[in-house]
């Protein structure tokens, strides 16, 4: 009996109930989950002669057990598929985001909020704006509500830090109210970061009515500064919701969804309005497995709506679903937001205009997409011919050697692959081996450990590359030869030769340069890896020299080793510690009396130029 007849045997044995799939591959890993309303019937699917997708078919040869869970209802199944999705990251599910993190605005939950950006969506009290399409939306989105509000943009802590420090120019500026000068209780500090919140949300028509209110006050009263202060901030709200086309009245807030798809693109758009208007767009480029069937959308939709901020009242659909697969998304986003969520797909009206409106932002998307894949194959193709390549490379490793003086010592190793950075697979090597800056022991150490792993399963590492980029020229081609000929692997190898602006200028093999300057495709290519090997190999060196002399400097202080700084450090900052008290530092664990007195009694010293008083 082979594998796949094993296999099929235990799923004609499941039963014919709800539940959730895990396909495991030969060393246990989750490679796959899925949910099914008739378990046996889904699973045993997968081991017979049916067709499958190309993907599903790479997925199945991998296959070697699975697992069930029974569930009592389908809308259990959905919302456990989603738990275990979120838990393993399946290699083979497929999701909307293309493992990529997208930006929130995060608004703390304390006494003075703080507002930032982050890519990290916590459970904790705070509130969460977005996703965003990318960082610079968000950012744009921030800097605008924090410039109207005039909120603070500083890193201090309030009310800790207030009165500690004189306040900066924002204050001078009228860019803050400056609660560091304690002029502003937490009361009115909060109600202005509710107003803030409420434009973040797309909800702008009761606090621009109350700007327009104040405007007209401070204008009759003659206070023409405040008044057209107002009057920009007001701008600003019509600037950052600016309508594209209202769709219903002001009171119907709804998201909906178009797919779509043609022989080489396959596009869902996102559109979603608030407040009667359309204010935000999202699209997301999936591969036709996504949409092979129809279940698959239905459990991206159910995903994207566990990492939004909010779940609209309606959610429209322009593609065709079925009425129980209906009732189901409907049922389970009802759950999540714990009120009525109404799913459909509109046939008249409003409604199914804004669908319209959905397909062409995808359509346009999908355009967009294939241009800009045409674009990447023509500089791949004509990257391969100029380094007399047998076909197009698929991974491509770059590496970066980076430190400070003689210490520090980081190389960086950068993917590209399949037409984007992929940076899950970058990795960091520490120098061990050579004494002081050494770029060519360096560069031995780090493609000699990098690829003796090539072939062991180890994720990233043991990948084999199809070519290898060097940041350097000749001399360092040659000693990474040495080390593909030590370790008997035979792969193209050059050198990025830069001018005197550290641009790549030329390639070359260790002996001869193959010129790019006139190749503004390849260039262009050539050019963002570079960066990003230089980029990532400076963060790497600047992250290692910073530890190092955070724990150097508490490490100088009589009874504190290494073990003890890392405590210290991951309750508090270096700053924190430098102004604690020796109370607050007694307080963490394994710091003694004695400890924190000797730590506060040397920041102290330090402070006052080694005077004690």
């Amino acid at each position: 009996m082979t594998a796949i007849d094993k296999l099929r045997e235990k799923a004609l044995s499941l039963p014919q109930t709800p539940g959730v799939y895990i396909m495991k591959s030969k060393d246990g890993t989750v490679i796959y989950v899925g949910k099914a309303k008739r378990l046996k019937n889904r699973v045993v699917s997968y081991f017979t002669d049916t067709y499958h997708t190309p993907k599903t078919e790479r997925m199945i040869a991998r296959v070697a057990d699975f697992d069930t869970i029974l569930c009592t209802t389908e809308i259990e199944a959905l919302t456990l598929e989603n738990v275990m999705i979120k838990k393993h990251a399946p290699k083979y599910n497929i999701r909307l985001k293309d493992d990529k993190s997208y930006p929130y605005i995060k608004v703390t939950k304390e006494a003075y909020p703080h507002l930032y950006v982050t890519r990290q969506r916590e459970s904790d009290k705070a509130h969460y704006f977005g996703p965003y399409s990318g960082m610079s939306g968000a950012y744009g989105a921030l800097e605008t509500v924090m410039k109207i509000f005039s909120l603070a943009t500083c890193k201090r802590s309030f009310p800790r830090d207030i009165g500690k420090e004189r306040p900066c120019i924002y204050k001078e500026m009228g860019r803050c109210v400056a609660p560091c000068a304690g002029g502003v209780s937490s009361e009115e500090y909060t109600a202005l970061v509710r107003c803030a919140m409420e434009v973040l949300d797309g909800r702008v028509k009761d606090t621009r009515a109350l700007l327009e209110e104040q405007m007209l006050a401070a204008a009759a009263q003659e206070r023409f500064e405040a008044a057209a202060k107002l009057r920009d901030s007001i701008k600003a709200i019509d600037a950052l919701c600016e309508k594209q086309k209202v769709v219903s009245d002001a009171t119907v807030n709804r998201d909906v969804f178009a797919l779509y798809s043609d022989d080489t693109e396959c596009v869902l758009a996102l559109l979603s309005v608030r407040e009667g208007a359309l204010s935000g767009k999202n699209v997301f480029h999936l591969s036709q497995d996504a949409i092979a069937e129809e279940e698959n959308l239905i459990s991206l939709i159910a995903a994207y709506y566990e990492t939004a901020t909010a779940v609209p009242k309606q959610v429209l659909l322009d593609f065709p679903v079925e009425n129980d697969n209906l009732t189901l998304l409907s049922e389970y986003l009802s759950l999540l937001s714990a009120r009525k969520i109404e799913v459909r797909i509109p046939e008249r009206g409003d409604a199914r205009s804004l669908c319209r409106i959905a397909l062409e932002n995808a359509k346009e998307a999908a355009r967009q997409h294939r241009l800009d894949g045409e674009r990447e194959d023509k500089n791949l193709r004509r990257f391969s011919e100029v380094l007399g390549l047998a076909e197009p490379p698929h991974r491509i490793e770059a590496y970066d050697i980076s430190n400070v003086g003689n210490e520090a010592i980081t190389a960086s190793m950068v993917v590209w692959e399949d037409g984007k950075m992929k940076k899950s697979d970058y990795r960091s090597f520490h120098i061990r081996t050579t004494e002081g800056a050494d770029d060519y022991g360096s560069m031995r150490e780090c493609l000699t450990r990098r690829l003796s792993h090539v072939g062991d399963g180890t994720p990233s590492l043991g990948e084999m590359p199809d070519l290898i980029l060097l940041d350097g020229g000749e001399a360092h081609v040659h000693v990474g030869k040495e080390v593909l000929s030590a370790l008997a692997i035979d792969l193209p190898i050059f050198g990025m030769v830069k001018d005197d602006f550290h641009k790549t200028r030329a390639l070359t093999d260790g002996e001869r340069e193959l010129s790019i300057a006139l190749e503004h495709g390849v260039y262009t290519f050539i050019y963002k890896i570079q960066e990003e090997a230089h980029r990532f190999a400076v963060k790497g060196t600047m992250a290692t020299k910073t530890k190092a002399l955070t724990h150097s400097s508490l490490e100088k202080i009589d009874g504190i080793g290494p073990a003890k700084a890392r405590r210290l450090l991951s309750e508090m900052s270096l700053s924190e510690i430098r102004t604690a008290t020796p109370e607050r530092l007694a307080a963490v664990k394994g710091i003694s009396r004695e400890n924190a007195e000797a730590i506060a009694a040397y920041y102290k010293t330090k402070k006052t130029g080694g005077k004690t008083k």
